[in-house]
């Protein structure tokens, strides 16, 4: 599946005509009032998430020192993960009209509530929509722990150079790691000079911290206290992993100075993954990836209905677009891990 977007990217349409395809798609888009608010939802939603947050920790309270709590923190792992999906809305100013609400939102929700700063995940998540699968400008396809491209690859060493000869095996399992991951580099990132609002970041980032191994360690005895924070950190690294994973791995990829117009550098590189409302639920509406990154602001509620005018509208100028379901989506993607790890396991792989 994974190709260049220099190969398989269609021509834009005719010189000065940038921009123009997606010109006529929003046009459209906001024809259907696709881009209006949904106060309502949003309210009742908010709402939700911020009662099964408190419901789940009330548990935990209640429960005391009991060996049921792994069974709370899988349900708190899953609401975590909802918190989280709250937060990305929040960020794309789904949920408020203005800036400095969203950013209080957004520091209360992923600061706070699940302890990745909001500032960190902001930046690189701007950026990622900016470039999505742009190997040099994506951060989301950066060389870390993982490799993203036969290139990659060849270019490893260390711990990625070992990790991806496995990586389409061991994919799942580092996901388990996802939750800490985010905790290591939110505290990393209140280092740098580009850091706003250091001050609110850093405390609300600390009271989490604080309030989190104060719960499980002055309600649970040490062993117990250990086991809650394996189950909850792994399952919600793993359910976070399983949210994002579909979107754009295994995607055809950019590299260098190759910038296809903005509707084709977004549809070309993202999967929708098909279902119904359950799939709507537990993706968080990310699982209409491509109608989320043309138009970010779209409140969730929306994607749905505007599938269907993006579709028809790529259809229209013969831009290829790709949706799958969700367990073929996972396997386009381990499939994509292990053939671009082939230079690290040598001629017999």
């Amino acid at each position: 599946m994974t190709t260049s977007l220099e190969t398989s990217c269609p021509p834009s349409g005719p010189a000065g005509a940038t921009g123009s395809d997606f010109a006529r798609l929003s046009r459209r888009i906001v024809a259907a009032g696709l881009m209006k608010r949904r106060p309502g939802y949003y309210a009742v939603r908010l709402s939700a998430v911020s009662a099964a947050f408190a419901g789940g920790w009330a548990m935990f309270f209640v429960l005391g020192d009991s060996w049921w709590q792994p069974a709370v923190a899988v349900f708190l792992a899953f609401v975590y993960g909802q918190v989280a999906l709250v937060t990305h809305d929040v960020a794309h100013m789904q949920v408020f009209r203005r800036r400095r609400p969203s950013a209080i939102g957004g520091r209360l929700f992923g600061n706070l509530g699940v302890g990745m700063s909001y500032g960190w995940w902001m930046d690189k998540h701007t950026r990622h929509h900016a470039n999505p699968n742009h190997e040099e400008l994506d951060p989301d396809v950066a060389p870390d722990i993982l490799v993203w491209s036969s290139e990659q690859a060849r270019a490893a060493t260390g711990l990625p150079r070992f990790i991806g000869r496995y990586q389409a095996q061991l994919f799942f399992p580092l996901l388990t790691l996802e939750g800490f991951n985010l905790r290591v580099s939110s505290v990393r990132a209140l280092r740098s000079p580009t850091m706003k609002h250091w001050g609110s970041e850093a405390a609300l980032l600390l009271a989490h911290i604080v309030l989190y191994l104060s719960a499980l360690f002055l309600v649970l005895s040490p062993g117990k206290a250990l086991a809650f924070l394996l189950v909850h950190q792994a399952v919600f690294g793993v359910y976070l992993g399983c949210t994002f994973a579909p979107n754009h791995k295994g995607m055809p990829t950019l590299t260098g100075d190759a910038r296809p117009d903005f509707l084709r550098r977004q549809v070309l590189t993202s999967r929708n993954v098909r279902g119904g409302a359950l799939t709507d639920f537990l993706l968080g509406g990310l699982n209409y990836q491509i109608e989320h990154h043309l138009f970010p602001s779209m409140p969730t509620p929306h994607l749905r209905r505007a599938q269907k005018i993006v579709r028809a509208y790529c259809a229209e100028i013969g831009v290829p677009y790709h949706e799958t379901g969700l367990i073929r989506s996972y396997a386009e993607a381990l499939r994509h891990l292990r053939r671009v790890g082939e230079p690290l396991r040598g001629p017999r792989a």
